[in-house]
């Protein structure tokens, strides 16, 4: 993975950056090597050192994103940028700008809409525990709530094609906006690929801006959202099983009381098990509507994504 890349196709680099002044030169510089023909941007959100200054030497196009947040500057770069190809790499110097034109090659070679170069540790400290343990287990739930296939759905450095970036609707302002790709690749059953790439200790002065628990919660509810959004009928036949179950339940006793005594003694029981089947019935019903609405909205996003030309090689 150390060759360049020479391509008649339209590449552009896009780095987002807050407070990255220790390594956004070098990784501008790596990825200027490394793939020579592309455009390399640097989208500032709001960092309070030097890093615009350092991109800007360094000879990136620099822009700025005013809304904080991860998400909110994918979104503008998605939106601005025009390109064939696109690569996303932080800017922290962890990912391996050598990997990108094997990355690209890939791509281009089996007609992909996007590779995700997952992290192989170069070393121990390469990852924070709290970080490497919370990737695991939240792969392990997406891989429950949407039979997926990644082993990093947290990994910054991306290869996209046009049709993936601009069919795609970013809801994200934060961290999750890399569950959020991945959750649409599973959705619209997309042709992507997972690459082992190297990830290296951060480059020093740099520091981490996501937080375990607060990005943790964050990333965990745009799973459960957006489970909600792609599969209503399983979300909500959840709540119809188990609300019947608890209504056949306490149904169960009122009826055994009943045959016994000839009464119904426990009204609360009897008004908990009326509510709980009418919730269940409600639940079923919600989860039918909404499933025909997500069909309809899926069948609009295929069309959109057809609607894009596709990277040919």
């Amino acid at each position: 993975m150390t060759s360049t890349l020479s391509t008649p196709h339209n590449i552009a680099v896009l780095i987002p950056c807050y407070n990255e002044e220790a390594g956004i030169r070098k990784v501008v510089t790596d990825m200027q090597k490394n793939l020579p023909s592309a455009l390399v941007y640097v989208y500032d959100n709001n960092s309070t050192d030097q890093t615009i200054a350092r991109a800007t030497d360094a000879g990136a196009i620099v822009r700025s994103e005013s809304r904080q947040g991860k998400g909110n500057v994918v979104r503008r770069m998605f939106a601005d940028i025009d390109a064939d190809l696109y690569i996303m790499i932080d800017g922290d110097g962890t990912y391996d700008p050598k990997a990108a034109p094997t990355l690209i090659q890939e791509l281009i070679k089996n007609k992909l809409d996007m590779i995700v170069g997952t992290g192989k540790e170069e070393s121990e400290s390469a990852h924070r525990t709290g970080h490497k343990y919370g990737n695991i287990v939240f792969n392990w739930v997406l891989s429950i709530l949407f039979k997926s296939p990644f082993k990093d759905i947290f990994s910054g450095y991306r290869v996209f094609s046009r049709r993936f970036v601009k069919s795609f609707p970013p809801l994200s302002s934060g961290f999750d906006i890399e569950t959020e790709l991945s959750i649409y690749a599973l959705e619209m059953n997309l042709p992507v690929k997972e690459i082992p790439t190297s990830f290296f200790d951060r480059t020093e002065g740099s520091v981490s801006k996501l937080n375990t628990f607060k990005d943790g919660f964050r990333i965990l509810w745009r799973m459960i959202f957006l489970f909600k959004e792609c599969k209503p009928m399983v979300f909500f036949g959840i709540f119809f099983i188990f609300f019947t179950l608890l209504s056949l339940g306490l149904g169960s006793i009122l009826i055994n009381e009943f045959i016994t005594t000839g009464l119904v003694l426990r009204i609360p029981t009897a008004i908990i098990c009326v509510g709980s089947t009418i919730l269940g019935f409600l639940s079923l019903a919600f989860g039918l509507i909404l499933d025909s609405v997500s069909r309809a909205r899926k069948e609009s996003k295929i069309m959109h994504y057809l609607s894009h030309k596709i990277t040919r090689d």
